[in-house]
C-alpha cells in the first residue's frame, strides 16, 4: 500500500456549527463542503488546511460509531485518514499483511470518495481511514 498522503484528520464534535464558528473565529479557515452521510450517521464538514483537511464529523444520533465514541471519549480526534490511488490494491496489501479490517470491500464516504476503515489495533489504537482519490 503507497499512502502518500495524509487525506484528513477527523474530529468528532458535539455540534458541528459551534465547532465551524471555532475554526472560523480562530484560525480564519471555513469549510470547503458540508453534508450529511446517512449510513455513517454524520453530519461532516470539510476545512482545507494546506494540502491536507480537518473534517469535523457530528453524530445523527448517539447510537451512531461517531456518537458512541463521544459518550466514551469526548469531543476529540477520531480517525486519521491516508489518501490512497487504488483503495482495492491498498486492502488487499493490507489483508495479506494480517491487518484486521473493519472494510475488507470499500463504501461510498463523504465527496463521493471510496473509503475503508482499519481497526485501531494495528495503528497504535488510531482508527485509520482509506480514501481513494484516483486510480492510476
Amino acid at each position: 500500500m503507497l499512502a502518500y498522503n495524509i487525506h484528513h484528520v477527523a474530529i468528532a464534535v458535539e455540534d458541528l456549527d459551534k465547532a465551524i464558528a471555532g475554526f472560523e473565529s480562530r484560525y480564519n479557515v471555513t469549510p470547503i463542503s458540508r453534508e450529511i452521510i446517512e449510513d455513517q450517521g454524520v453530519r461532516e464538514a470539510m476545512i482545507a488546511i494546506g494540502g491536507s483537511h480537518i473534517q469535523l464529523l457530528e453524530p445523527l444520533s448517539p447510537e451512531s460509531p461517531v456518537g458512541r465514541f463521544l459518550s466514551r471519549n469526548g469531543e476529540g480526534m477520531h480517525h486519521l485518514a491516508f489518501a490512497v490511488q487504488d483503495i482495492e490494491a491498498a486492502l488487499t496489501h493490507l489483508k495479506n499483511s494480517g491487518a484486521r479490517l473493519i472494510d475488507e470491500t470499500p463504501r461510498l464516504g463523504g465527496g463521493g470518495h471510496r473509503i475503508a476503515f482499519v481497526h485501531p489495533a494495528e495503528l497504535a489504537g488510531t482508527l485509520v481511514e482509506l480514501v481513494e482519490v484516483g486510480n492510476g
